[in-house]
């Protein structure tokens, strides 16, 4: 807390942030909304009106005694938010105004390979291509990755990523855009876009089964973070309960295209296990070890964290859907209680982009908060 920052700074950040909540909304919503006079607010608003943060438009189509209520907005030059999909096989840009409006978006095939140097300059493209339209700075970017992409390399390589928050990726894009750039696995923020979407999701957990297996939980709405990048990395020490198979050599596309050709499957791509026809026999072994270790993971989850629900999101969502019956009817046998199991609607790449710039205007909404009180302390100083 800033000891230096005063009621009226405070009083002018809590305007902001519903401004920036629910943004447009007339002064009467607003004064709901803080509990605060209808003076405060006014003087506030001017305030914010003054600082480039709110403009006035439109008028409330309620007929009301006296003048018309002008409705407050969040300009685009008060800045916009980049959410990137860095996926192994697909890549998706999303922009979005401080309001989480969204701007535009691009979705491509994934650089093979690359440098450091290459990947960052291609994303930076991609950035500036679907931002060309954008107004103001841009306040905050995060990309999501797979749990095991290399900082330094394209996202075509899915290896250990040693620590997301010392990336050389990060450190290069933030150098390059002179932005704040924050790296976060795929699965935590398809989970966040799950909680954006739900407000009632208090605790769940979420399977993100893609080229690799990704996991992420939250604990009363909030997702849970990790003191190191080996945080959600069930699929590498978890066993499936399939022979000696990891979690990840079953519940990732890589792992299991591999199980389904030793099991004489010869399959050109994992979609082919749902959408061509398959020699019976072989693809009912593949079936039921990819069972079993749906219920494993559940399992795993349901006695250590205790969601309420358990979401599947990815590449692998058309085999869960096949599989969760047999799932559930099993988990009823091995646990008193079974959390909701779901697969989770989404669209590839761009749904978790935008899970990733929710994230981003969590934090820019915060550091413009922040930025309000700090004004006063720096005004006080001179």
């Amino acid at each position: 807390m800033n000891s230096n920052a005063t009621t009226g700074d405070y009083n002018k950040a809590s305007v902001l942030d519903a401004v920036l909540s629910e943004a447009p909304l007339t002064r009467s919503r607003l004064i709901e909304l803080t509990r605060l006079s209808q003076a405060t607010v006014s003087r506030k608003v001017d305030e914010l009106l003054f600082d480039g943060f709110v403009i006035e438009q439109g008028v409330d189509a309620v007929v009301r005694r006296g003048r018309p209520s002008t409705y407050l907005d969040v300009p685009g030059t008060a800045g916009h938010i980049v959410g990137i999909s860095l996926g192994a096989r697909t890549t998706c840009v999303l922009v979005t105004d401080l309001r989480g409006r969204e701007l535009g978006h691009t979705t491509v095939p994934s650089l093979e390979g690359g440098d450091l140097e290459t990947t960052g300059e291609w994303l930076v493209e991609l950035i500036a291509e679907t931002g060309d339209s954008t107004e103001g700075p841009l306040r905050q970017i995060v990309a999501a990755l797979p749990g095991r992409i290399n900082g330094t390399r394209g996202p075509g390589k899915a290896e250990p990523l040693k620590n997301f928050k010392d990336s050389p990726l990060r450190n290069w894009l933030e150098d390059r855009l002179h932005a704040p750039v924050t790296l976060e696995s795929d699965a935590s923020v398809s989970l966040r876009g799950i909680l954006r979407d739900d407000a009632s999701i208090g605790n769940a957990a979420l399977f993100m089964l893609s080229t690799v297996l990704t996991f992420a939980s939250c604990t009363d709405h909030e997702i849970a973070q990790g003191r190191t990048p080996t945080f959600g990395d069930l699929g590498g020490v978890l066993f499936s309960g399939v022979g000696n198979e990891p979690l990840d050599g079953l519940l990732s596309t890589k792992g299991l295209l591999q199980f389904s050709k030793r099991q004489g499957l010869e399959l050109e791509g994992i979609e082919a296990l749902w959408s061509q026809p398959q020699e019976e026999v072989s693809r009912a072994k593949v079936m039921e070890a990819f069972t079993t270790a749906i219920v494993t993971a559940v399992g795993a989850v349901a006695v250590t964290l205790d969601p309420e629900s358990v979401y599947f999101v990815g590449r692998l969502s058309p085999l869960v859907d096949e599989v969760l019956p047999e799932a559930r009817r099993r988990l009823a046998k091995s646990l008193p209680v079974v959390p909701e199991t779901r697969v989770a609607s989404q669209e590839v790449g761009l749904s978790v982009a935008r899970g990733a710039a929710y994230a981003g205007l969590a934090l820019a909404q915060s550091r413009l908060r922040e930025s309000v009180l700090e004004a006063s302390r720096e005004s006080l100083s001179q």
